[in-house]
């Protein structure tokens, strides 16, 4: 945001109409955070999924961690990504759904899917460990 009200400075003389303002500067926004997206280095997710495991230290979190991400792997890659943002990344609704491309409706049924997949893999190997 601080980098589009630079630019946005910058460029102020564009400004024709002021009534326009918050549409202009909001253009400025969108359009720098889809280019710092665009230009984000893609990490792949198993390479996510380790470095999330090996954040952990007690034994216990470490086997429910390799339990979740072979848990992960299992489901298909739009379900996986819809929870990684969710709930790894603790990525909005909103965010998600410009992310992916998709419809709230859609958004909100695969992240239920995916929970009840995650569940029905999870379920026993967990109660063992509880």
């Amino acid at each position: 945001v601080q980098d589009a009200f630079i630019r946005a400075w910058k460029s102020r003389w564009r400004v024709r109409e002021p009534e326009r303002f918050p549409a202009w500067i909001s253009t400025i926004v969108r359009h720098r955070a889809h280019d710092l997206f665009r230009r984000r280095k893609f990490v792949p997710l198993d390479q996510q999924l380790d470095e999330l495991a090996s954040e952990t230290e007690p034994t216990p979190d470490i086997e429910r961690a390799a339990m979740v991400r072979s848990a992960l792997m299992t489901l298909p890659e739009l379900h996986r990504s819809a929870l990684m943002l969710r709930y790894i990344q603790k990525m909005s609704h909103a965010a998600i759904e410009e992310t992916l491309g998709l419809s709230n409706g859609a958004l909100r049924g695969i992240l239920a899917r995916g929970l009840v997949a995650m569940r029905k893999r999870l379920g026993p190997a967990l109660a063992t460990l509880i």
